[in-house]
């Protein structure tokens, strides 16, 4: 696993929400907002890059071909809220620190150029089917000191899914909330008991009265924020369960898309990877 020193600059609140403030004038509600989704970031060697994994899906909730974004086509659950997430993120990591943030990719979980990327996503992990292969080389990847973001995934079906399968690959680990006292929710910004808090997709959005929009969340589902620690107690995931982080991303570019939401969003996925990158 290579690690790389990184140098951040802990930028203040106030700057943090004029440029998520900034990102969010742009676009129109219902539509796509930029052609800049459409344009992937320059490729170039960078000292942390967004990687995202594809992962097989369980047969029986398979993910056939069709938008993954406003921007993105494809079939399989590891791609939903591409590229315009990854993309938009990148942008806030290089605006808000120091990192040198490179282009966004994604590979396969058995990809041996997994190791060279030490903080991965995945996306919609209640429907995943992690082959034996794939569950090996998660496992080694996490043990090997990577650390895995997982995220958007909902309800008591998806989380027995998911919890079975991180029994697998991390046997005998718990999947515990993180508590509030933890370094990751410190480590750049800090998180408190209100941020513990529903972070709602572009389909948990309405319109409401005088223009407003209204968040509506699903019903019978309580936002939280999991982790699982390897045997020398250093956190290897992070688990955003109930809840959309990345939608938050995908949409910082509109209007219509609560700017709060988005700015927590940036502060979650900050803080994962500075303690990914440290600890």
């Amino acid at each position: 696993m290579k690690r790389v020193p990184l140098s951040v600059c802990v930028a203040s609140s106030a700057l943090f929400l004029i440029a998520a403030a900034g990102l969010a004038q742009r676009g129109r509600f219902g539509f796509r907002a930029a052609d800049e989704d459409d344009t992937p970031m320059p490729t170039r060697a960078a000292e942390f890059h967004f990687l995202r994994v594809e992962y097989t899906d369980l047969p029986e909730f398979h993910r056939g071909y069709g938008f993954s974004s406003r921007a993105g086509l494809g079939s399989g659950w590891w791609l939903v809220d591409w590229p315009a997430a990854d993309n938009h993120f990148t942008a806030g990591i290089q605006r808000l620190t120091r990192i040198d943030a490179g282009d966004p990719r994604h590979l396969r979980l058995t990809d041996d150029h997994l190791f060279d990327y030490p903080w991965i996503y995945a996306t919609q992990t209640g429907w995943w089917g992690l082959t034996n292969a794939e569950t090996a080389r998660l496992r080694e990847f996490l043990l090997r000191g990577g650390f895995l973001v997982v995220d958007d995934f909902w309800g008591e079906e998806q989380w027995e899914i998911f919890r079975e399968t991180m029994n697998r690959v991390l046997p005998g680990q718990p999947i515990t909330d993180i508590a509030m006292a933890d370094s990751v929710m410190h480590v750049l910004y800090d998180i408190g008991p209100n941020d513990l808090t529903f972070i709602p997709g572009s389909r948990h959005l309405r319109r409401g009265p005088g223009g407003t929009v209204q968040i509506v969340q699903p019903p019978a589902t309580i936002p939280a924020w999991r982790a699982m620690y390897d045997p020398k107690n250093r956190m290897v995931v992070a688990v955003n369960y109930n809840t959309d982080v990345a939608d938050a991303w995908e949409f910082a570019d509109v209007p219509y898309y609560p700017e709060k939401m988005t700015a927590l969003a940036y502060r979650y996925g900050l803080n994962y990877i500075i303690y990914a990158m440290t600890h």
